[in-house]
């Protein structure tokens, strides 16, 4: 069974920073492209960072480009996202997707609120 747990989230200033992990288990961690995703009230589900199985990183969103980055540890089948310089439009529900063959699958999620 496929299972992604996303943790790490919570709330914070704007300007300020968190890291976000999302452990995987019940597959090939180091075969599967994974992604971070998020979920607000006003945007809707948006893509923000993919990393394929070799590392080569895609960027879906340009809104958190210099500002999030995405890594991933194969060893410890852990995703990472890295996120600096929050913005209030950052506050969602942060989730990962595990790309496996023809399927996708995604994580409960983990909340990131930025306020002040």
């Amino acid at each position: 069974e496929v299972q992604l747990v996303e943790s790490g989230g919570g709330s914070v200033q704007p300007g300020g920073s968190l890291k976000l992990s999302c452990v995987a288990s019940g597959f090939t961690f180091s075969s599967a492209n994974m992604a971070w995703v998020r979920l607000g009230t006003e945007k809707g589900l948006e893509w923000i960072l993919g990393i394929s199985r070799s590392g080569e990183i895609t960027h879906y969103d340009p809104s958190v480009r210099g500002r999030f980055t995405i890594s991933r540890d194969n060893a410890k089948n852990t995703l990472y996202l890295q996120m600096t310089g929050l913005k209030t439009e950052d506050t969602a529900v942060y989730s990962c997707v595990a790309r496996i063959l023809e399927n996708s699958y995604m994580g409960p999620g983990t909340q990131v609120n930025v306020s002040s």
